[in-house]
């Protein structure tokens, strides 16, 4: 840490429970804010600025398909106990050593470093220390495969000596979400405060989950929202596929697919699926209606970097024109199954160890990034409607594989999704899909074949 101490945050553990005093103070950089839609003179203007900025994404036609692959890690002890950020050996100690090959290190006001990078990789943080690696965009899944083999191998280099290791699991396998502490940065104390605000699934969302994230390219306005609609469709499935979290809070889990029940109960406005994308004459005018009228939880500001509120973005920007910056901020602070930002993310698969990520990569790409497949993906999923989708992650988390959802199996759905996906990968690459079809193959996920090594 050269020398820089650090910060150590009381306030970030237990109940979650924060004071706001002085956290709602209005800053210049984002105006007064105006009262309700009828009253946001530079509305127009701000849907435009969304629009464009998804449009500046668009690649050409003829330009190759990429894939961008996120992967958070818990780092424990080797009893399974948490390590968090502050602690010696912790995670800002990690990242520390990881600065080293990642020269590149983003600090916060304290000096504490919060995240590496070199060119194509970026080491970050989540709110309670999982290690994510994002890495890409890649041309291969070999290339993407060797990425993240040599990162895991350096984590493992530095933590073995140290009595810990890294996992790649959906929830923390030991600990409660309460007693796991956030890491410095003052994003993630105003969402911790707005979260707990709404139940107590946003402090487990923030602390104790882990995921892995693909994203694609588009090559126009339509394949955008045409891969955020197949994708949300089959977002259900995904999980299913990719379910890696056998203990919730410590405990062995309840029902399948912990993750979505996080995701579903944490905060509805701004969770699940993006209100009418499903809808074949979804705009991205709409996305950013719905965008703009959703509460911002925190904005920039001038005095401290970001400040909270909980008025929305129209509000907010009710009569200031949003910059690029401010445009692309306003879509990190949401965390739908799907989400575009230059490239669409897709987000419901738990982290898991790499051969099975790479392979959940490999299914993505065969799925969604040629027009055969997105031709056969329609003809499965076209006329998926977003109560279809509330209703299949409540049966899938009942049943599994068992359940009946869109009409059909569930089984049948993903053994017809993993038949697609293998028929537009090359021969190179379709080996990368085989961890993943095994699983399927053989109606179980990696968090049922450790929820039966608990049982044992």
């Amino acid at each position: 840490m050269q020398g820089r101490g650090v910060r150590h945050m009381s306030d970030t553990t237990g109940s979650g429970a924060v004071s706001t005093a002085g956290m709602r103070t209005e800053d210049p950089l984002i105006g007064s804010g105006a009262r309700g839609r009828t009253d946001q003179p530079a509305r127009e203007h701000n849907i435009q600025e969304l629009v464009a900025f998804i449009e500046s994404g668009i690649k050409p036609a003829d330009a190759p398909d990429r894939i961008g692959i996120e992967l958070e890690h818990t780092v424990v002890r080797e009893d399974g106990s948490p390590v968090s950020y502050a602690e010696d050996h912790g995670i800002a100690w990690l990242l520390g050593q990881l600065h080293e090959t990642y020269p590149q290190g983003t600090f916060d006001e304290e000096g504490d470093l919060l995240g590496v990078a070199r060119s194509g990789e970026a080491v970050t943080i989540e709110p309670a220390a999982q290690v994510e690696l994002s890495a890409g965009p890649f041309l291969s899944l070999c290339d993407a495969k060797r990425t993240f083999d040599n990162f895991e191998n350096l984590l493992a280099e530095k933590l073995s000596p140290q009595g810990m290791k890294a996992l790649t699991v959906g929830y923390h396998p030991t600990a409660r979400a309460a007693e796991l502490s956030l890491i410095p940065k003052r994003r993630y104390r105003f969402m911790n405060m707005y979260f707990n605000d709404r139940g107590p699934f946003g402090m487990r969302m923030m602390r104790g989950s882990a995921s892995t994230q693909v994203s694609i390219d588009y090559h126009s306005v339509e394949d955008c929202l045409r891969k955020l609609r197949l994708a949300g469709a089959a977002g259900p499935l995904f999980a299913l596929m990719c379910d890696n979290s056998p203990v919730f809070e410590g405990e062995r889990r309840t029902h399948k697919l912990v993750r979505t029940r996080i995701w579903n109960e944490c905060d509805p406005d701004r969770c699940g699926i993006v209100p009418g994308s499903l809808s074949p004459d979804f705009t991205l005018e709409r996305y950013a209606e719905y965008l703009l009228d959703t509460p911002a939880i925190l904005v920039p500001c001038r005095k401290e970097g970001c400040c909270y509120t909980e008025r929305t973005f129209g509000d907010i920007y009710a009569d200031l024109s949003m910059t690029r910056a401010q445009v692309e901020h306003m879509t990190s602070m949401f965390f739908t199954d799907v989400r575009v930002k230059t490239y669409v993310e897709i987000r419901p698969a738990d982290a898991m160890p790499i051969p099975y990520a790479i392979a959940y990569a490999a299914l993505v790409k065969g799925l969604l990034t040629t027009e055969k497949g997105l031709d056969e993906m329609e003809a499965l999923l076209g006329d998926v409607t977003e109560s279809d989708v509330v209703a299949a992650k409540k049966y899938l988390m009942a049943r599994g594989y068992d359940a009946q959802v869109y009409g059909r199996g569930a089984a049948d759905l993903c053994d017809r999704l993993m038949e697609i996906a293998a028929g537009q990968l090359s021969e190179e690459e379709l080996p990368f899909l085989q961890p993943l079809a095994n699983l399927v193959e053989r109606r179980t996920t990696l968090a049922d074949i450790a929820e039966e090594q608990l049982g044992r």
